[in-house]
């Protein structure tokens, strides 16, 4: 077995074995799609009203599991937290901000039901959260986690998945190219893109799990 190692790479089989855990020391990663919707750029000064999870299958270190159907989720509306809000924001995903003032539900509950609803479906398994791109989604959800879930946040501060790097990488594509646009026809998902969160969230763990178990590019061609 070679050992050589070029350019930085490890041989993949030496790096598999090497890096191989004993049975004792596996973990399952389980994984969340996630989306909000919002009304601003940055959580603190404006406000998540609304957010969903969507369980988006397992992963061993060898194998991924596929969720048969992806309806197990978690939605929620939140009343604002701040009176600061963009109208853009509220024209993108159509919510009533009005009515979430006095309907929406206290973070503090949905924040913490959030929480211990991820812990029960992952079981023994490690949350991990996924969304595409990730940053906007994980900056909000781990914000609003640490300020008002009695839980914490489920993902700790770091188990999180950006579909768009993956994407870029299979694809052999730059980040900055590597948007929903460019996905194979094989890799979109049946559902449209609605701005609503759940729907959102169920398009994007479809969208997540075909590009988890797409080989990608080889010698340059899809």
């Amino acid at each position: 077995m070679s050992t050589v190692i070029e350019s930085g790479i490890v041989n993949h089989e030496l790096g598999r074995n090497k890096f191989a855990f004993a049975d004792s020391e596996k973990v399952q990663d389980v994984y969340f799609s996630a989306d909000v919707e919002t009304d601003g750029p940055i959580p603190g000064p404006y406000s998540i009203l609304s957010f969903a999870l969507v369980f988006a299958g397992t992963y061993d270190g060898v194998s991924y599991s596929r969720p048969q159907n992806f309806a197990q989720g978690f939605y929620r509306e939140l009343r604002p937290i701040s009176e600061e809000f963009q109208e853009e924001a509220l024209q993108v995903n159509g919510l009533d901000r009005r009515r979430l003032c006095l309907e929406g539900e206290l973070p503090q509950n949905a924040m913490t039901a959030a929480a211990d609803w991820v812990k029960q479906v992952a079981g023994p398994g490690k949350p991990v959260l996924v969304a595409y791109p990730l940053c906007f989604d994980w900056a909000w959800l781990y914000w609003y986690f640490i300020r008002f879930s009695a839980l914490g946040s489920p993902f700790n501060h770091s188990r999180c998945f950006d579909i768009k790097t993956a994407f870029a990488l299979k694809a052999a594509l730059p980040i900055a190219n590597a948007s929903r646009s460019k996905l194979l026809a094989s890799l979109r998902p049946n559902k449209p893109h609605t701005h609503h969160a759940l729907d959102d969230a169920t398009e994007q763990a479809e969208i997540f799990a075909n590009i988890f178990q797409w080989e990608g590019k080889i010698g340059g061609t899809p």
